[in-house]
Formats: structure tokens, sequence, C-alpha cells
């Protein structure tokens, strides 16, 4: 590693220099994940949304998996801690409810706030990122939980001009590489109609491009049972080309020393046929109207088809005969869920069967208020596969002096910070 000096050449004029490291010095390393293949370690993943679809019930989902051990991936069978930090709901009435609800360890689930000598303040980024990795280290976390993202940006920054916005998110992804753990912060869409999920997060670009991973969440209104497909729409670390994923929510009672609470839970169903690229161009289209149309009339002639089967068929005789009646099979695919179609693998050997089921329509499942819970079961099939790894040490040096971290187990009673 060679150090040539910078500036104008003349000794003494700056304290800059230039290092230059030969590649060949360079570790080379494989690629961890918190859940394999969608949620990178060591990296700011986000989740992106509009509102009430249940994006804060992911993450207390996935809180509730790193607690547990859980989750597939380099933490599954080790209970991990994970450092909550939420602003816009209260832990009392809400987060904590949820995270139960969930089925968390909640002494491995930690509020955090700033200690000052004139009370609590907000985590606060960048200034808090030192202090922040010092924590990390000391209780082995696994995951930072950011509700929203955007609210732990110091007040001084423009979010909205991309070279303000990297001066916190910057620090936050060094942090997270230094140390190991996974970020995962929520965001907002905006109000634009775009199919392109990158292009609705609220704020700069920055968001997206510091960000290895986006996991976006859209409701699928064609489905008629208020469900919302999670689908990968960056993967800068690993694959794209991963099966979206399909939940519902539904509510579950939690008790208190005050009486009972009613919060909602997050329970995967399986694979999605359609992506959020999907729903959200459904959405952003000119010709809306004229695909609703169009994929009524198919859902029709499918339910009517099937009928006239007993009530199912394989798909490959659906696909033919959706042919003759010239209905493409991308909009074939996309009208089943609103036909109540469901898919199962049948025989042997297993082949794909399209079986209609009524109460798919007659009695769709009512939305319940986003909140969470934990999921028994992760999808069988998809990016579920276990990658086991160890983190990497991080590297030694010392840590820019900054206010105290308060870490609070979600099981604490007594002080309710401002900062969650």
């Amino acid at each position: 590693m060679n150090a040539l000096p910078a500036g104008d050449g003349h000794p003494g004029t700056s304290t800059r220099s230039i290092v230059l490291t030969p590649a060949s010095a360079i570790r080379m390393r494989p690629v961890y994940w918190t859940w394999t293949d969608r949620i990178p370690a060591g990296s700011i993943t986000l989740i992106p949304g509009r509102e009430g679809i249940g994006k804060s019930l992911t993450l207390a989902w996935l809180s509730a998996q790193i607690t547990r051990g859980t989750l597939p991936g380099q933490h599954l069978g080790q209970a991990r801690p994970v450092i909550y930090a939420a602003s816009e709901d209260s832990w009392a009435h809400t987060i904590g409810p949820r995270l139960y609800a969930a089925g968390a360890d909640m002494d491995l689930v930690y509020r955090v706030d700033i200690q000052e000598e004139t009370g609590f303040d907000a985590l606060t980024l960048p200034r808090d990122c030192s202090a922040l990795a010092v924590e990390i280290r000391r209780l082995g976390v696994a995951l930072i939980a950011a509700d929203p993202l955007l609210s732990l940006i110091a007040a001084g920054i423009d979010t909205h001009r991309d070279r303000d916005l990297r001066t916190a998110l910057e620090p936050l992804a060094k942090m997270a590489d230094t140390t190991g753990c996974a970020v995962v912060g929520l965001a907002h869409f905006n109000k634009s109609a775009s199919p392109d999920a990158l292009n609705l997060i609220t704020g700069s670009r920055a968001f997206s491009a510091v960000a290895r991973a986006v996991i976006s969440i859209a409701r699928d209104d064609d489905a008629g049972d208020g469900s919302c497909v999670m689908s990968q729409s960056k993967n800068n670390l690993g694959r794209l080309d991963l099966p979206s994923l399909r939940y519902i929510v539904e509510s579950a009672e939690v008790p208190t020393d005050e009486g009972p609470a009613y919060v909602g839970r997050l329970v995967f169903t399986g694979e999605s046929d359609r992506s959020v690229a999907d729903i959200l161009g459904d959405n952003a289209g000119t010709g809306d109207a004229d695909n609703r149309t169009e994929r009524d009339a198919v859902a029709k002639w499918l339910i009517a088809y099937l009928t006239e089967q007993g009530g199912e068929a394989p798909w490959p005789d659906v696909r033919k005969a959706a042919r003759v009646e010239g209905i493409a099979e991308r909009t074939l695919q996309r009208a089943r869920p609103r036909a109540g179609v469901v898919t199962e693998l049948a025989g042997f050997p297993a082949r794909s069967m399209w079986r209609l089921t009524l109460s798919d329509t007659t009695a769709p499942a009512a939305p319940v208020p986003p909140q969470s819970r934990q999921l028994r079961q992760l999808p069988e099939r998809g990016a579920t596969g276990v990658t086991v790894g160890r983190l990497a040490q991080p590297p030694t040096g010392r840590d820019t002096p900054s206010p105290p971290l308060a870490l609070f187990p979600a099981s604490a009673n007594g002080h309710e910070g401002t900062a969650a």
C-alpha cells in the first residue's frame, strides 16, 4: 500500500493523501444473508410501499424470526438480538403488542434512545452511527429495524437532495459493513404512478442507490381477499429472479395487565403469480380500465371452464383451452386470483392443477389494520434455502465520541422514550 501526497505537490500544503492498495491485498469474501437471497447481512435493505399494507408487520415479523433463530439465513438456529427504532407508533400500544403477537423474544428486542444531560432524544443519523456500532458489537445484534428509515435522518439534511442524503446513509452503510449487522428500513411510496418501485420511494434516489436490496410491497386488489404481494425489486448482491410472496393480515389478541389488546398478524400464504411490478403497472397504465375489463372477462371464462371440468383441471389443459379462445397466458395468470382459482401440485408424478374455490370468491377475508405477528411457517417453496456462515470480525479502531445509547428490552417497564 503506497501513500502519495494530494493537492499541489508541495510538502505541508495538505493533510490528505492518496492511498493506493493493490487488489491482490484485499481479501475476497462471500456474501452472507440475514434472510437467504433477500436481505444481505452487513448492508442496508429498504422495504417500501404505500401506507396501510403491512410494512411494519413485515419488520416485526423479521424481528421475531431473528430473535427466535427461525429465519432462513446465516442466523438460522441462533437467536440473536434486534435493535428496533420506531418513531411513528407507541411502544406500549402498538409496537410492543405487534412484536408479542409476532412471537418475538421480547428480551432480545431493544428499543433505542439517546441519553443526554437534559433527558432522552431520538437516534439520529449520521451522528449516532459510531455509538450504535459499539452496542451492535457488545450485544451481537443481527438486525437494525428502522420504522421508518427517513425518521432517523438528522433534521438539517435535505432528504430530497442526493448529495445531502448520502451524508447520512453512507456512514450507516459503512457501519453495517464493519459490524456485519443488517439494516432494514421502511420507506413510503410517493403519489406518482409508475411500475418501477424504485422510482416511487419518497425522497432522493440515494435511498434506493445506497441500499443493496429493496423488497417492495403492494396490495393486490384483483386478488379479492385483501392480500398483498412482496417482491424483490433490487438485489445488488444476489439473485433478482426470486419468486414473489403473498401474505394476508389476520387479527390477534394480545394479553395485557389492563385487559386484551387487539392487533394484526402477518401470515404468508405462498408464492404469487403477480409481482409488485405487475400491480404497480396496472395502476400506472393508461389503459387500466380496459385491462381490468379484459381480466374480468377472462376470469368469467375461467370459472365457466373449470366448472365444466368438475371444478379443476391440469394447467396444460387450461392453457390449451385458453389459447383456443385467444387468451394470452399472461392475462390468464393475472385473472386467476380474480376468479378465485388456486394452484396446487397433485398426482405422481406431480403436476400443477388449477382448482376453483367458490369460498374465495363469495366470502373474501376482510382486511385488518396493519399490525404484526409471527409466521408459523415460511412458504415451502421459493428463495428460503439456508446459507450458514459466520460474521467477519470487525476491524479494530476507536469510534467517534457520541451521546450514549440507552437500550431498553421490549419487555422492560418504565421509561417511554421519545426515540421509538
